[in-house]
């Protein structure tokens, strides 16, 4: 009886240690990675040098960052429109656009980046003065365009807005160059 009793008593303890060990285990690995998300959205009217001409923005792009990577986003998605409104000889306005499937969002303290491919866009017919609609050509080759955003505080000054321009394909997801053009009317929020 008593050889039994060590013998459970043996049992007892090892599993406790085992217990024990698994416990201390679990305490040590590591948490997942928390996830933050960060957002731009809003469309704006830019300044642009041609009287009667209107460049519009709009925007509504989204990304998820890790704890370990909050540079490079593990998710990113949204749209992203651009359009050019110019006045015609007959004193009407022909609006050129393109929207862009978001690829990649980037933040970082007023700014943001965004990048992505064009998959829908305007069919205007060549004629009455006007040339062919060039997003067409760019809706063929799904031409990438990265566009970058300064979303200031109060007080910051005016926001700003910078494309690509007739970027080609090789476009790198995630870059475009330093917001340069004002925006005159609308705005952006930047969340994260």
């Amino acid at each position: 009886m008593r050889n039994r009793t060590l013998r459970i008593a043996a049992v007892l303890a090892l599993a406790a240690a085992l217990t024990g060990t698994a416990a201390t285990a679990s305490a040590v690995t590591p948490p997942p990675a928390a996830e933050t998300t960060a957002r731009i959205k809003g469309s704006a009217h830019l300044d642009y040098p041609t009287a009667g001409e209107d460049i519009q923005v709009t925007v509504d792009a989204r990304a998820t960052y890790t704890k370990d990577g909050p540079w490079l986003p593990v998710k990113s998605e949204g749209t992203l429109r651009l359009s050019h409104t110019m006045p015609q000889p007959d004193g009407g306005s022909r609006t050129y656009w393109a929207d862009m499937e978001v690829d990649c969002m980037t933040k970082g303290g007023p700014n943001a980046t965004v990048t992505g491919r064009i998959v829908a866009a305007s069919n205007n017919p060549q004629g009455g003065g006007f040339p062919p609609d060039p997003f067409q050509d760019m809706l063929k080759d799904h031409v990438r365009l990265g566009m970058s955003f300064y979303v200031p505080g109060k007080g910051g000054g005016p926001a700003r807005v910078g494309l690509s321009g007739a970027a080609d394909k090789t476009l790198s997801r995630c870059m475009a160059p330093a917001p340069y053009d004002k925006v005159v009317k609308g705005g952006f929020t930047l969340k994260s």
